[in-house]
């Protein structure tokens, strides 16, 4: 009797950044054809999101220092063609009994898998203040996307605050572009940084560029402060100016014509949660995060989570987790990769892990901002929902935790489902309860993770 014919195992990867492009990559190299999901119409990510057709910008105008890594990630997919099932402009927007749901137009398919590797990267963390939803308003990876996407910027003056690297790069490729920003605004003290140098230098290639971006900006004559509590953005229908106090406690302005705020980063999250993987909180990060083992796996079967999404590492460790995500997914379908290979992922993870806490602790989330806005401002944009509903949930209609004050406020209801106002919010709702903020818990995750149109249909 012939033998009877072996059927490969399905594995899907949700995200075409670095992590995800590594993940298949390993994954083809073990004889496997996986399923690529990504929200983008090309690979790359939002670290190196790729041109516009019709752009002929060089890669060193657009990616910098990484001009390289960006040219051989996206080489390297390209090479994938045929071995890979590549679906972008999908949205997944579900995980359940076993199926990861993608709307591709306005068709969604349940698509059942044996391994799902989640590469969801991560979204601005944002601290509202008093003008944040004036027009000319950005994050931080707006500001980047209209750089490097639609070779525009979002002003001739744009001034950016916030803390973490994000802030000193997007900075420097405006100026770089030919756009000097009017201030780069740090709400980090400075001293912080000199106590992280120990754990920043475990990646001293990464601590010289970030060096390198701050000297260039001053070259520049860009005005530079840190130890800074935002007060306000002004403008009459549009940004005009910045209200601040400088780190001696003196209130100053500065005048410009865009803002991009952005305080590090936070974990995409949510399809983790819908495919029911445990989360633990992080005080390093200041986030719940989901719990995963040194190389990806999470508390849910045949579920792996690689790169920022499992917690910000950056790109370069991304890449590295990608494929040891789909090494011990590979392992667990009965096809173990080289001790050495994987040895070898984990103590390279180990290094990037040392930065991760040296830059949590340079570029520290301002919790006190948070925890300390005027209940007439907006906090929630996408239900108009300002810091005092939210503290009225808290206290006179008494939720505990934040799931509670959404049911009460609708805060984390809206079409962002609290990616930007959620770790305020907890902040605020904490701070009014007088708790640590990880007693207040996390918004969880509902699907669609996103809108879906009115019009999908569900396909078989």
């Amino acid at each position: 009797m012939a033998d009877a014919k072996v059927i490969a195992p399905t594995v899907i990867i949700v995200g075409a950044g670095p992590a995800g492009v590594r993940a298949a990559a390993r994954l083809v190299a073990a004889g496997l054809r996986p399923i690529v999901i990504d929200e983008g119409r090309m690979s790359g990510g939002q670290i190196y999101r790729r041109q516009p057709e019709g752009f002929r910008r060089p890669a060193a105008e657009l990616y910098g220092f990484e001009a390289a890594k960006a040219e051989a990630l996206h080489r390297d997919f390209d090479a994938l063609g045929p071995k890979i099932e590549y679906r972008s402009e999908s949205l997944a927007w579900n995980v359940y009994d076993g199926a990861l749901h993608v709307l591709t137009g306005e068709r969604s398919e349940a698509l059942r898998y044996d391994a799902l590797i989640l590469a969801t990267g991560a979204t601005d963390r944002l601290v509202p203040l008093p003008g944040w939803t004036l027009p000319g308003t950005y994050s931080l990876g707006g500001a980047q996307i209209a750089l490097k996407a639609q070779a525009c910027a979002i002003g001739a003056r744009p001034i950016f605050m916030g803390t973490g690297p994000l802030l000193y790069l997007v900075a420097y490729q405006y100026a770089k572009a030919g756009v000097r920003p009017a201030a780069v605004l740090d709400t980090s003290p400075y001293r912080r940084r000199i106590e992280a140098l120990p754990l920043l230098a475990a990646r001293p290639a990464m601590l010289a560029k970030g060096f390198y971006y701050s000297a260039i900006l001053a070259a520049r004559g860009v005005t530079m402060l840190t130890g800074v509590t935002p007060i306000a953005i002004e403008g009459d229908g549009q940004v005009a100016s910045v209200v601040f106090q400088d780190g001696r406690g003196r209130l100053r302005r500065i005048e410009g014509d865009a803002v991009g705020l952005g305080y590090g980063l936070r974990s995409e999250t949510q399809l983790a949660d819908l495919a029911r993987c445990d989360f633990a909180f992080d005080p390093v990060a200041r986030q719940w995060l989901p719990v995963t083992d040194v190389d990806g796996r999470s508390t849910a079967k045949g579920v792996y989570i690689a790169g920022d999404g499992a917690r910000i590492l950056g790109a370069d460790a991304a890449e590295v987790s990608g494929q040891l995500a789909a090494c011990a997914a590979l392992a667990d379908l009965g096809r173990p990769a080289a001790a050495a290979e994987v040895g070898q992922l984990r103590r390279t993870l180990g290094r990037m892990e040392r930065f991760r806490r040296g830059l949590e602790h340079g570029f520290a989330w301002p919790a006190h901002l948070a925890a300390g806005l005027a209940d007439d401002v907006l906090v929630c944009r996408c239900e108009a929902i300002t810091a005092g509903e939210l503290r009225r949930a808290a206290t006179e209609l008494g939720a505990p935790e934040v799931n509670r004050a959404k049911a009460f406020s609708r805060v984390g209801m809206g079409r962002c489902q609290g990616r930007y106002c959620g770790l305020a919010g907890a902040e605020i709702l904490a701070a009014r309860l007088g708790v640590p903020v990880e007693q207040v818990g996390r918004l969880r995750g509902q699907a669609p993770v996103k809108p879906l149109p009115m019009t999908t249909e569900a396909v078989s």
